[in-house]
């Protein structure tokens, strides 16, 4: 059997919506607002989750609590972005951030739609190496770390870019044939996809005027991921040569988190990790992280993730 036929047999969802004939809102947000919450996918700790979109029916206007990519396996898709009408084509994708609706017209049997739910925290990690400034770039800035909770979207067109297509293939075929590793792959896909995007910005329709391209953001930011265990304020202000107060300022100003808070998002993402993959003490991780009091590292780990670090290790270890 062919990837497509395998593709084109009916899901759980497909099946459902074909029995009621209506999307059933319970089964993508606990939201009295139609906002699709990636909890409703996601496993416990995961970050990214790739979906095929269910078809034969209207979606209505929504959006997410995550950033969500639309490729165009076979067939095609119409839907509207906030005002604008957009029809993508095989092999072509559109990336929504959290803040912009959409809604989508129905898929008919021929017309495949793969879906891509990624945390924006995924994106954290690319900013220490995407180090060419450009609409991608800019974009996820702004969704990661946006203040402004403005809705924004992405089109390429480019379904003529082998590099792109041979990726977004294997990521198809990791869906549908999955094994141990398939997370772990996906997130290296996902990872490639970005900076080949990013390498073909003229196949993007539009333009994007980032508000967030400023060169101090960017060290600031992979400053951060690389030396979070010992990362300061003091010290950024002097590799980068300005005062600290003005850092501390653009910081804020144009994520709409301090450093102090984007540093201890950063380490508990680590924390987080260390936890499931290593069985070391949960002291041991909080040091390795950066914080020689256990207590607060304690208190702040359970606030974000509502629950104990030995929980959360308890909680995961069984999908490991």
């Amino acid at each position: 059997m062919s990837l497509l036929e395998k593709m084109l047999a009916l899901t759980e969802e497909e099946q459902e919506t074909l029995q009621y004939r209506q999307v059933m809102q319970a089964r993508y947000t606990s939201k009295q607002s139609f906002i699709i919450e990636a909890n409703k996918f996601l496993a416990p700790g995961s970050e990214i989750m790739v979906r095929k979109h269910t078809r034969f029916i209207d979606f209505p206007k929504h959006r997410h609590d995550y950033i969500e990519l639309n490729y165009v396996y076979n067939g095609s898709l119409k839907q509207k972005i906030g005002e604008q009408d957009i029809h993508l084509k095989k092999g072509e994708l559109v990336v929504l951030n959290q803040h912009i609706e959409h809604q989508i017209d129905a898929c008919d049997t021929e017309d495949i739609v793969i879906n891509f739910i990624i945390q924006p925290s995924f994106f954290n990690f690319i900013f220490s190496f995407l180090n060419v400034e450009g609409p991608l770039y800019s974009f996820l800035i702004d969704s990661v770390h946006g203040g402004n909770g403005f809705g924004q979207f992405l089109y390429f067109k480019c379904a003529e870019e082998e590099s792109i297509q041979m990726l977004l293939q294997k990521m198809v075929e990791e869906i549908m044939n999955p094994d141990a590793f398939s997370q772990a792959t996906t997130k290296l896909h996902v990872g490639m996809l970005i900076i080949e995007l990013t390498k073909k910005a003229d196949t993007l329709e539009g333009n994007y005027e980032g508000t967030l391209q400023n060169q101090w953001l960017r060290e600031a930011l992979s400053y951060i991921h690389e030396q979070y265990k010992q990362a300061t304020l003091t010290e950024l202000s002097a590799r980068l040569n300005q005062p600290h107060y003005l850092l501390s300022k653009l910081i804020k100003k144009r994520t709409g988190k301090t450093f102090k808070a984007i540093l201890q998002e950063k380490r508990l993402d680590i924390a987080r990790e260390m936890l499931v993959q290593s069985d070391l003490p949960v002291s041991v991780i909080a040091e390795e992280v950066g914080y020689d009091n256990f207590s607060y590292f304690y208190q702040i780990f359970k606030k974000k993730f509502e629950q104990t670090p030995l929980a959360y290790r308890k909680r995961q270890a069984p999908q490991e």
